[in-house]
């Protein structure tokens, strides 16, 4: 099974599927990204708090990673206007996404036009077309609501949710239903990773699927509850929000972390370049050797007789 065969489908938020999508970006329209949209901080925040409309932010993140740094593309959408007035920390990128969403009928349209404008083949999609946030319940009956609030808690929630409920994009469930590889990670694990797999649409298309899904545990640890959790932790929180584990397999550079659920694969991934950051050739390598594993486990043994 060679990775370039392979439709594979990308979940995740912030600079971690960001990384993924730009590492496999040679995959051209083989290669979906479904990204995160509860994000309510920054520049990103602000923007939603002045009308009703999804999180931007990952979404210019991963469609800027896809075309080359150096391009006027994406200086533009990267730009950061500075200094504290109304402008003040707002990303261009940002704002012609809102823009381009107040004039468009719908969120795919305006994504749809700015992948034509960087001229980036790979499928970029919001996991939902509708605003939502997050909802964390801790015990003692505690809510919290926004990704900035969930980050910010020193414990564990003991469910998440979104809040109001919303459907995935049609595009999303039927490229789920029909991919060979689904990814996971890196990224925050409350709001980069489980925010698309609230969706039940979503998850329910990962379960129909046969694909093969790769949890990219992240390089650090992350600044959340998250943290703390062993991986074993983090796959069984998962399946007790979403009724099941989806994770075939995990690919980490920490030898020490280990596993009684799935397989681990511990491969070098850090960059020398770019510290915290994922190496490309090495993500690629461990993919590659992830996808073989798999075969090896999935092809039926012949037996002479």
């Amino acid at each position: 099974m060679q990775l370039e065969n392979l439709n594979i489908v990308a979940i995740g938020g912030g600079h971690g599927l960001g990384r993924v999508l730009s590492t496999l970006s040679f995959m051209g329209d083989k290669l979906t990204g479904i990204v995160t949209t509860t994000d309510n901080g920054g520049s990103t925040g602000r923007l939603r708090k002045r009308s009703s409309t999804i999180a931007w932010g990952d979404l210019r993140n991963c469609l800027t990673e896809l075309v080359p740094n150096d391009s006027v593309g994406s200086q533009l959408f990267n730009f950061r206007f500075d200094g504290s007035d109304e402008l003040g920390g707002h990303n261009l990128g940002n704002l012609i996404l809102y823009g381009l969403g107040q004039i468009q009928s719908r969120p795919l349209d305006s994504i749809k036009l700015v992948r034509r404008m960087l001229r980036v083949k790979t499928k970029v999609y919001p996991m939902s077309e509708t605003p939502t946030d997050l909802m964390a319940f801790y015990p003692k009956g505690r809510c919290r609501v926004g990704e900035v609030s969930v980050d910010e808690m020193p414990m564990m929630p003991k469910n998440l949710m979104l809040a109001p409920l919303v459907k995935a994009v049609d595009i999303c469930v039927e490229t789920i239903e029909n991919a060979d590889l689904i990814i996971l990670g890196p990224g925050s694990f409350l709001t980069s990773v489980v925010p698309p797999l609230l969706i039940r649409d979503i998850s329910k298309a990962i379960a129909r699927s046969n694909a093969q899904c790769v949890f990219i545990e992240n390089l650090v640890k992350e600044n959340s509850p998250a943290s703390a959790l062993t991986l074993d932790e983090k796959l069984s929180w998962i399946e007790e929000n979403i009724d099941y584990q989806p994770v075939t397999s995990v690919i980490c550079e920490d030898l020490s972390v280990k596993s009684d659920l799935v397989k681990v694969l511990h491969h070098p991934l850090m960059s020398q370049e770019k510290k915290h950051h994922h190496d490309k050739d090495q993500l690629i390598s461990a993919l590659r050797l992830a996808i073989n594993d798999i075969s090896r486990q999935t092809t039926p043994q012949v037996v002479n007789s």
